[in-house]
């Protein structure tokens, strides 16, 4: 039997003018990621003290607690890795460019993490959870962003991240759009060890070819599977980030499970297909498109925890209900 994972979710605060327009489509997601989460795996909502009974009334006052979380996009500015978590600086560009406003996002999570008590790796690097994306067997796959946020060669990089995060093999990447995020998870996922999704690029065979040899070289060994993908950039919610909608590589992916994204698409069933012959692990699928246009999607609002963390966190937080 695998073990279970507590997945956590942010609600967006009553108060933020910024999603005010995409409210009602980020509470509706929440709440049926949240209750297909149930059946498997633990979840809990992070709310302001306004939003905290409708989310209660849908799922249950058990998960659901009075925690107000700066953003919704959990997984940037939270620990990375549950198995080994490791927490970075919260990059500038996850708040449109300002490091200080990363910093105020990132702080009353930080906050919530210490008092309750949760153990992890601190570090001053600055990286979005987004942009990191490991295997739990000790191999990783990083945008080249991260050298250029923290002014280092690849060589100097490597060394770093195996230092914090205890990895083996990395493999920088260029994002497949520059400018903004440029987060790997949008471009590739770790089904097992050392065994990769990535996004089709049939319009740009040089970067598919440079994307592939990155990897390959990085990553001695890797598996690599290419997922359809039919990327939309049609409605995008904020120019900055860019979206995504069509992206199946930003799956959330536990030890026995994933849950996938799904957008109303006729591609959705052929990548149901596809990640399902490549993995044993169940897939749950999870309706996305009320959220792709801003951005993110299934493993973009999710802040994994398992084992004494989601233990700790979870104990700390029914302290006040």
């Amino acid at each position: 039997m695998t073990e279970k994972e507590l997945i956590i979710l942010a609600a967006a605060t009553s108060d933020d003018p910024y999603y005010a327009d995409a409210a009602e489509g980020i509470f509706d997601f929440h709440v049926a990621y949240a209750k297909a989460i149930m059946k498997h795996d633990d979840v809990l909502v992070l709310t302001d003290d306004a939003s905290y009974a409708a989310y209660a009334k849908a799922l249950g006052a058990g998960h659901v607690a009075a925690a107000p979380m700066a953003d919704i996009w959990m997984r940037d500015f939270s620990l990375s890795n549950a198995a080994a978590p490791a927490m970075f600086r919260y990059s500038a560009a996850g708040q449109g460019g300002d490091q200080d406003e990363a910093d105020a996002v990132q702080e009353p999570l930080a906050a919530l993490i210490d008092a309750a008590g949760l153990d992890y790796r601190a570090s001053d690097l600055i990286n979005d959870g987004g942009n990191w994306v490991d295997d739990y067997a000790g191999a990783a796959v990083v945008s080249r962003k991260f050298l250029r946020d923290n002014n280092l060669d690849e060589a100097a990089a490597r060394q770093a991240l195996i230092k914090l995060t205890g990895s083996k093999a990395i493999a920088f990447i260029d994002a497949d759009e520059q400018g903004g995020l440029e987060h790997a998870d949008g471009v590739v996922a770790f089904i097992g060890p050392n065994e990769l999704v990535i996004n089709s690029y049939p319009d740009d065979a040089d970067y598919a070819a440079a994307l592939r040899a990155d990897l390959e070289r990085g990553l001695p060994g890797v598996v690599i599977h290419e997922i359809v993908t039919p990327y939309d950039g049609d409605d995008i919610y904020d120019e900055r980030f860019g979206s995504a909608c069509g992206l199946y590589t930003n799956m959330l992916v536990t030890p026995g499970r994933i849950y996938f994204p799904q957008f109303g698409i006729p591609e959705d069933e052929a990548a149901l297909a596809q990640i399902r012959s490549w993995t044993d692990k169940e897939i749950t699928p999870v309706r996305s498109d009320d959220v792709c246009r801003m951005g993110g999607g299934v493993r973009c609002m999710s802040w994994q925890l398992r084992g004494e963390n989601a233990a700790r966190l979870k104990a700390h937080l029914s302290k006040g209900r």
